[in-house]
């Protein structure tokens, strides 16, 4: 009876996490899943959701209160598959795919360490630099002729321009936006003399939108300014202030593996340089960017009005 507990609040976990972003779980295999991305519904970026969910269920997961610890192992392929009718009857029922993509993510879980995701060269190099990775070199792997490079992937990446993270190798050229540069260039001028603008650049998704603001950045990177880039994310749907707690993170150099105790001393760091009131303002701040300030920076018990 413990164990169907435990195997029961394991998979209503990870259940929750996948469809969380989305994700199609297909068959649950004893204490293994099995999760399709970009079936029944395709994204641009169901590598990307396939990871994110990945970590989740390892976060997830882990605390989870049942009579054991629980740990697990993930493995994450790309590739083309061919889905079919479905089969099966109850809970071994699933929609039938032929191809190793499959095969390959299941190796990849065979190989990875308790609390870890393994992936193969085709999710990498969707990914791009996304996450921060673990390289593994190449792999003989069983039902593959040939090795497989392997990655472990260790987190999401601290850069944040995620244009940035998607083409590390370089962009091609701007070309056919020069009337669009030129606006954009006009504006800065104005602001430059003390008159605020504020642009929205709109279009279809892949026309070059990002594109054309790296190169406004490109050309003012010479002249005094402070960037601050912002991201909506449908990963952070939840969070309104992601963004901001994010910008925060990144001024304070606050690294994902800090002790609480140097989270707090780099944040301190951080408000001296502009807060009026840095140790009042630092209870509130530690609570925004969700790190326990202990005795030494104890939530207020109430706010004035």
């Amino acid at each position: 009876m413990d164990l169907r507990e435990v195997i029961s609040a394991y998979r209503h976990c990870v259940a929750q996490e996948v469809d969380a972003l989305r994700g199609f779980v297909a068959k649950y295999m004893g204490d293994g899943v099995l999760v399709y991305f970009g079936y029944p519904q395709a994204h641009e970026d169901d590598a990307e959701r396939a990871v994110r969910t990945g970590l989740a269920i390892i976060k997830a997961v882990g605390q989870l209160q049942t009579s054991c610890r629980l740990q697990v192992r993930i493995g994450i392929g790309t590739g083309l598959v061919v889905v079919g009718d479905l089969i099966g009857m109850g809970e071994s029922q699933e929609r039938g795919i032929v191809g190793e993509t499959p095969n390959l993510a299941a190796r990849l879980q065979a190989m990875a360490e308790p609390d870890s995701i393994m992936i193969e060269p085709q999710t990498h190099l969707l990914l791009g630099n996304l996450f921060e990775y673990r390289d593994l070199g190449p792999h003989a792997i069983k039902g593959f002729t040939k090795p497989v490079h392997v990655r472990q992937v260790l987190g999401a990446s601290k850069l944040d321009d995620r244009f940035e993270a998607m083409h590390q190798s370089g962009t091609s050229p701007l070309l056919g936006r020069e009337e669009e540069l030129d606006l954009l260039m006009r504006r800065w001028e104005q602001i430059k003399h003390g008159d605020g603008r504020v642009v929205l650049l709109m279009g279809e998704p892949g026309i070059g939108k990002s594109r054309l603001a790296r190169a406004l950045g490109e050309r003012v990177r010479s002249e005094p300014h402070m960037p601050l880039i912002y991201h909506c994310s449908p990963y952070h749907k939840d969070s309104a202030l992601h963004p901001v707690i994010s910008q925060l993170l990144r001024a304070a150099s606050i690294e994902r593996d800090d002790s609480a105790e140097a989270k707090l001393d780099k944040l301190e760091t951080l408000l001296a340089q502009s807060s009026e009131n840095p140790v009042g303002d630092m209870p509130l701040f530690a609570a925004l960017l969700s790190i326990p300030g202990g005795d030494r920076y104890p939530l207020p018990t109430s706010l004035g009005n």
